[in-house]
């Protein structure tokens, strides 16, 4: 009887290793915040995950709390953020449920920025010529990191301008203005962003480093994620999208295209670099 069940153990371990892998699952569904500078990341990498043969599906999200949430409860698979920087405090909350994927963008910087014909060059010229600036910088909504940093870089430098804060549309509109009448106006402002294609600005140097040093976009998902779709993963890790390419599409987007067609542009435009992109997840 021993050897029987021996023999039947044998077989049905023989019969398991004819047994196919299980295949990778061809959808993914992706989260995104609905940003000037995520958006055509995620665009991007859904078309060439789409060139691989896989459905992608796009989530969006105003918030990083619902987008981490969404993400740890595997109502969607992979996110796009910084780590490092902007949802930080979400990562190191959930990390232990979640895995980095590869690095898609570098150079994500925010702090003051003036114009370029305005002759200063750091943080430190702000107070002599406080005057040139109505007293003041124009700064974006309440309770953003950028905001935070900006008011410590006030205290820091001992400025005598005060820090507005309000909405990045006003600051915007107060931006536009002050370049069409050649004026000086002192900026928070990120990049990549339309505006620092669009409009001749530059941001000033931080020699206290009050502001972040320029922080790196990454792909996260669930934990297991590279497991489950190991050529995806490679798929996803191929795609790199440079700074100047994001601030293109949004500048084209400012000027009236619609983030899809923008998108689409770009990669019809790039065709060759998708090609390589997927030579290099080849299977």
């Amino acid at each position: 009887m021993k050897a029987l069940l021996k023999s039947l153990l044998a077989a049905a371990m023989v019969g398991m290793t004819f047994l196919p892998a299980q295949a990778e699952e061809k959808t993914i569904i992706v989260g995104t915040m609905s940003w000037e500078d995520l958006t055509p990341i995620t665009g991007i990498t859904k078309k060439v995950l789409e060139d691989q043969g896989y459905t992608v599906k796009v989530q969006e999200f105003s918030e990083w709390g619902i987008a981490f949430a969404a993400l740890k409860k595997g109502d969607i698979e992979i996110l796009t953020t910084q780590v490092n920087y902007v949802s930080q405090d979400y990562w190191d909350k959930n990390k232990k449920n979640l895995e980095k994927i590869s690095p898609v963008s570098h150079g994500l910087y925010q702090a003051v920025a003036v114009p370029k014909y305005a002759n200063i060059d750091s943080m430190e010229d702000l107070n002599a010529n406080a005057d040139k600036f109505g007293g003041k910088i124009i700064g974006v909504e309440a309770g953003s990191g950028l905001m935070r940093e900006a008011g410590d870089a006030v205290k820091q430098y001992g400025l005598k301008l005060q820090l507005l804060e309000g909405s990045t549309a006003a600051m915007t509109a107060a931006l536009k203005s002050a370049i069409d009448r050649n004026e000086w106006i002192a900026v928070t402002v990120w990049e990549p962003s339309w505006m620092m294609a669009k409009y001749p600005m530059k941001f000033l140097k931080d020699p206290k480093n009050a502001f972040s040093p320029p922080q790196s976009y990454y792909w996260i998902g669930k934990k297991g994620f590279s497991a489950e779709h190991p050529h995806a993963r490679e798929v996803i890790a191929s795609v790199y999208v440079p700074l100047e390419d994001i601030n293109a599409i949004n500048g084209a987007v400012f000027d009236g295209k619609k983030m899809d067609e923008a998108v689409k542009d770009w990669t019809a435009s790039h065709a060759d670099l998708l090609k390589r992109w997927e030579n290099i997840s080849g299977e």
